[in-house]
């Protein structure tokens, strides 16, 4: 019985470590040694569906008028702590993508609160060093289905206000159902990155995902 369950407990982390892996395993991520995979569903043109599993990350929270600006604030805070600002004093990997959650404005002009995030290398994921800075938080996305749009260039609040209008255009489209309160801003390159960058936008699914057919 002991046996049996430490085999069950050696299983739950191998799953979940395999979901993040060696970055030669995505198109996309050619900056760091890991990378969120995940395993595709489906896909055309227009738009396709993933599915992920669980991992956690390391958060924090800038509230702000613009993505630009709050980005820039919260990279910086939680650039500090995988640099050694943290109880252990360690550094730790920087892995892609990096997320950006934004609430879906109900006011044109009202504020909103960016939760930007950074994920937690294979080796960070069970014990990760607790931070120093109180900004500084653990989350968890859960096992989840995700509607995907990509594209090049820089994500900023205009590219990236684009594209998620035109990825919930396509989805009411087809109507789908997905969560209308908030979608997340992916980004995959760091700043001196010029070509070939990639970026995202996700809107999580809800109930069954309507995969696309070719437009």
């Amino acid at each position: 019985m002991v046996y049996f369950s430490g085999l069950v407990g050696l299983l739950l982390i191998l799953t979940a470590e395999a979901r993040i892996g060696n970055s030669s395993e995505s198109s996309f991520c050619t900056e760091s040694r890991e990378c969120l995979l995940y395993d595709l569903v489906c896909k055309n043109d227009d738009y396709e569906v993933r599915h992920y599993d669980s991992v956690k990350w390391v958060s924090t929270e800038e509230e702000c008028y613009f993505m630009d600006k709050a980005t820039y604030t919260a990279f910086g805070r939680l650039f500090k702590y995988i640099t050694g600002s943290n109880e252990a004093g360690v550094n730790i990997d920087m892995t892609a993508p990096v997320t950006v959650k934004i609430e879906e404005k109900k006011k044109m002009w009202a504020s909103s609160v960016f939760t930007i995030s950074f994920l937690l290398p294979s080796d960070h994921q069970m014990t990760p060093p607790q931070p120093i800075d109180d900004k500084v938080y653990f989350t968890e996305t859960p096992d989840m289905n995700v509607y995907v749009r990509s594209y090049g260039g820089w994500m900023m609040s205009l590219t990236s206000g684009v594209n998620s209008m035109l990825l919930k255009r396509q989805l009411d489209k087809v109507q789908a159902t997905y969560n209308k309160d908030y979608h997340y801003a992916v980004g995959y390159d760091s700043p001196m990155k010029i070509l070939n960058r990639h970026n995202e936008v996700w809107y999580m699914v809800e109930g069954e995902p309507v995969c696309p057919t070719s437009s």
